[in-house]
Order: structure tokens, then sequence, then C-alpha cells
């Protein structure tokens, strides 16, 4: 994996094939970590912390914006090993926790070949069976976060997943939008991610993402816009993204 990539002076971005991380420096010398990689991943998330100056005591907060597979995936063996608390979005929380089959997506025709060969890369590459992750405090639309330094509001983001939440930083105008959004390879366009449990859904979410006065999105899949968000998401179109 590359070394982190600063998206502010707070926030880094630990660029992965498939779903990206972010490392999140808070004021109390410690960190939050939003999404962690396929599972396998948390010696390259701990490598990552390392080159920042962190200890793995030090990460706090584990945020999992959904139960997907790239998302959660390290969960368990990154809680284990730094002691962090997992959150996640209520809706969610019994399929992270394995108590529930998640749900499967519906795929657009788009969409199908698309989905069938990201699992055969994942399947080739050798990942680790998915570990369930205990989540210590569930989300609900409207809830805070402590312990980050500046307001972070969760908004509860269904379509993708049922469960699915996004992280919107007012004070320095920026959003962890979880798979809601991903980026064209050019970081000028953004498109609905694909995978949608409920594709209608997924499109008002997105709309209500786009509505936020934010500069930054760090997007899991793509570029991360760092400079004139707003403009990017109200160009977007995702109700024809994926036909």
């Amino acid at each position: 994996m590359d070394a982190p990539t600063e998206i502010t002076p707070t926030v880094w971005q630990l660029p992965f094939p498939v779903g990206h991380v972010y490392l999140v420096a808070l004021p109390d010398d410690g960190y939050a970590l939003v999404d962690t990689g396929i599972p396998g991943s948390a010696p390259a998330v701990l490598d990552a912390l390392a080159a920042l100056g962190g200890r793995p005591e030090q990460l706090r907060q584990i945020v999992l914006t959904h139960c997907h597979v790239d998302h959660m995936g390290s969960a368990a063996d990154l809680a284990a090993a730094t002691g962090a608390r997992v959150l996640a979005g209520a809706l969610d929380a019994p399929y992270i926790r394995g108590t529930a089959p998640e749900p499967t997506p519906v795929l657009t025709p788009a969409e199908r070949s698309l989905h069938e060969g990201v699992m055969a890369d994942l399947a080739a590459s050798g990942m680790p069976a998915l570990r369930p992750a205990e989540v210590d405090t569930v989300l609900h639309d409207g809830d805070t976060l402590d312990g980050w330094g500046e307001p972070v509001r969760v908004l509860h983001v269904p379509g993708h997943t049922p469960g699915g939440i996004a992280l919107h930083l007012p004070e320095s105008r920026l959003l962890f939008p979880g798979d809601l959004i991903a980026t064209a390879p050019d970081g000028r366009h953004a498109v609905l991610g694909p995978f949608n449990v409920a594709r209608e859904e997924a499109v008002a979410s997105f709309r209500r993402l786009a509505a936020l006065d934010v500069d930054t999105v760090c997007v899991p899949h793509g570029v991360p816009l760092r400079t004139g968000a707003r403009e990017v998401l109200a160009a977007a179109t995702p109700e024809s993204d994926w036909r």
C-alpha cells in the first residue's frame, strides 16, 4: 500500500485497490478510522498509523459507513489490535455483527459485469474470510460524534445498504459519504456508487449529500474531491448512472 495521502492537516487517505480508508487525527492525540478495507488490511492500516507517528492504542474510534466487505472487512482485527470502539449505522449493525444476512444488491445490467469482476478479483487475491465485528455504538440520523475537535453530524443515507451513514463536518466543509458517492478517474466528476439495494433511495441519499455545503469529499472509491466539491456534486446525474 502507498503512504498515507494528506487530504487536510487532520485527514489522510489510505489508498487501497478496493475501498479506500481514512485516518483522522483527534485533538487528544488519538485517531479515528473511517472504514477498514477488506479482510487482511489491518497490518497495512496499522503501518499507516505508525507512519503518522501513532501507536495502535491511539486508535480510539472505527466508524463504519456500511456493512460491505471492503468497508467492515478488517474491523474485528483492528478492534482487537487497538481496543478502538466500533461505530456503525443502527440498521447495518446486524449485518456487521453477523446476526443477519447482508441484503443482496439489485444490479442493473451495467453493474452486473462490474460486480462479477470485483468479486472474482477479491477471490483471486486470497482475501481471508470475513470476520463479524461487534458494534459498540449504533448511530442514527442526527447523532454527533464525540472527540473529533469539531462537530461531526451523522447522516442516515439508505439505499446503498439499509443502514449506511455519512459523516458531515460543517466547520471543515468536509464529507465522508460512504459508497453513495464515487468519482471518475479524472477526479472531476461524481457518480452514484454502484451495487445498491434500493436504487431510488440511493439516488435520494446522493441528492441529500449533494445539497450540503462542502469543499472536500472523501470518497471510498475514486479520487477524493479536494476543492469545489459542491459544484461537482451539483453537476452530477445519479439518476442516469449505471443504466
